[in-house]
């Protein structure tokens, strides 16, 4: 594989990645030339090609490692002994959650029907789980466990469809798709 198809692949993911963790984007551009530099000078030392994704997600990490020693955030403290995530400012990935907001009512539809209105009840129209028990005669506890379930089943078709990359908290920081088409928001 060239470094221009690798480039091509996976910028997008890697711009993501440096954008949740800098919030100027001017160093943003900046450590990406820097990554494209170090993949250019080190991809021969690649053994094989199945690790593209995390070698590059390794140079990414060391490169906000060495930002953030320049830039003195650190706050006199060691970085060799402290986590990347104590580091780093989180912001917030507006662009990615909105991409994969355009998914959910597609994979909601293709829930089973009685999941299906559920879900749209209860976490597209914002309709209390109480509220909606009492309308439909069904008790609390069981409404919670059809939630969970349809819930359960909505994060399958997610994951049958993208990886998911986490941060510490679990939050969404980037994400690609398994298949060219994933048949709910493509």
């Amino acid at each position: 594989m060239t470094l221009e198809a690798i480039w091509q692949e996976y910028r997008v993911s890697l711009q993501r990645f440096l954008q949740s963790r800098i919030a100027n984007p001017a160093d943003v551009d900046e450590l990406l030339q820097e990554i494209l530099l170090k993949s250019y000078r080190n991809l021969h030392t690649l053994e094989a090609q199945s690790s593209i994704k995390s070698w590059l997600f390794q140079i990414a990490h060391n490169a906000i490692v060495d930002f953030y020693r320049k830039k003195g955030r650190t706050q006199d403290k060691w970085v060799e002994g402290l986590e990347l995530d104590e580091l780093l400012y989180e912001e917030e990935s507006g662009d990615i959650k909105q991409e994969l907001s355009e998914c959910i009512a597609p994979f909601i539809n293709a829930l089973p029907e009685e999941s299906a209105h559920l879900l749209t009840e209860i976490d597209l129209h914002n309709v209390q789980q109480k509220e909606y028990a009492e309308a439909h005669g069904i008790s609390y506890s069981t409404l919670k466990s059809r939630v969970q379930k349809g819930r359960k089943q909505l994060r399958a078709l997610f994951e049958d469809c993208c990886h998911f990359s986490l941060d510490k908290d679990g939050n969404i920081i980037d994400y690609q798709h398994k298949a060219s088409k994933c048949g709910g928001c493509d």
